[in-house]
């Protein structure tokens, strides 16, 4: 894992829509919705939890998930590549 620590781009607002049932992101032309998995790693993303401390946390919530790793690593990537987060 890493130290990096990612942030939410201002232009994407993490929320729960009880229409949808589920979390999405906001942004200005639309909304993007998001699955369990990826909203329970958005909810961590806050300017200063390291991606070490987001694994930890979702590690400790989630213990029968086994080894997450590769998977919060995975989908922060392709966060990154949709530029709903950047590293500080």
């Amino acid at each position: 894992m890493t130290q990096t620590v990612p942030k939410m781009n201002p232009l994407f607002r993490l929320q729960f829509e009880k229409a949808q049932g589920c979390f999405v992101l906001l942004y200005p032309e639309g909304m993007v919705k998001l699955n369990e998995s990826a909203a329970e790693i958005l909810q961590l993303v806050d300017g200063s939890a390291s991606v070490d401390e987001i694994h930890k946390q979702l590690q400790q919530k989630f213990p029968q998930a086994g080894d997450i790793s590769h998977d919060i690593e995975e989908f922060l990537q392709v966060a990154q590549e949709k530029r709903w987060i950047s590293y500080v």
